[in-house]
């Protein structure tokens, strides 16, 4: 099978309240973000789009238990898919619960245009501490980068650096791992590091401030591609800029 070309966005914020006003806030951004996109459909049990004529007021009753529902554009031939889950205590940094936004959109021209834009109003949207966009498939190459034991490798399949577990990270502006775009929040700019004139002039070439004073930085100027040698070399540097990431300067 051939892997989906599609993009996943994911953003890390401080855990909703019932009815809380950022959920329209990230579904408004999303909206703008993206020309002729319309989040106004959920997904019936048997996986078919149900127009909401009310989508504001339906969203706003729905968000609660520290979630809210999956919308979607109701184009099954072009799929935009977005919802709000929680994330246990248990895997988040300092024992407290967080939102975590996931969006899903195809990857083709008109939404990699877009992608900054897109990510820049959903973590505005949430106030995110930080969040990425990446190709589809990502997940399997952070997941082997996760450090699962103490005597586990240095380095990942991909001579990447391992990096300690979400729960093991000091506090929630500490971004997990580098994706293909990355948010930063004014914290998490703050805690890494960034930017430093005289090291991040190449970054900030890609990089654009954020009204509450975040960033969103690119690491590759076409989605990184695990298996494009010279898109690995830019994230390995980027790993070595930010030691903070990952959590790689904490102890073990």
């Amino acid at each position: 099978m051939t892997k989906p070309r599609a993009l996943t966005l994911i953003v890390y914020a401080p855990a909703l309240v019932s009815k809380d006003g950022r959920t329209l806030d990230v579904i408004h951004g999303m909206e703008k973000a993206l020309p002729g996109l319309r989040l106004a459909w959920r997904i019936s049990e048997g996986g078919r789009p149900i127009a909401l004529p009310h989508r504001d007021a339906w969203l706003v009753e729905r968000t609660q238990d520290g979630r809210f529902p999956l919308l979607c554009n109701g184009d099954e031939s072009y799929p935009v898919t977005v919802n709000g889950r929680e994330s246990s205590v248990l895997f988040s940094p300092g024992g407290q619960p967080q939102l975590q936004v996931h969006a899903e959109l195809p990857l083709d021209e008109a939404v990699i245009s877009a992608a900054e834009a897109m990510l820049e109003a959903v973590a505005e949207g949430a106030r995110a501490f930080w969040g990425h966009a990446s190709r589809y498939g990502y997940g399997s190459e952070v997941g082997d980068q996760f450090r699962r034991s103490a005597h586990g490798p240095e380095r990942s399949p991909r001579g990447l650096p391992m990096l300690n577990l979400p729960e093991k990270l000091p506090g929630p502006e500490i971004p997990y791992f580098l994706g293909w775009l990355n948010y930063w929040s004014a914290a998490a700019a703050q805690a890494i590091g960034f930017p430093d004139p005289a090291r991040d002039a190449e970054l900030l070439t890609r990089a654009r401030r954020t009204p509450s004073g975040g960033w969103v930085v690119k690491l590759t100027d076409a989605p990184l591609d695990y298996d494009n040698p010279a898109h690995l070399d830019a994230l390995k540097r980027a790993y070595e800029r930010f030691p903070k990431i990952g959590g790689r300067d904490s102890p073990r």
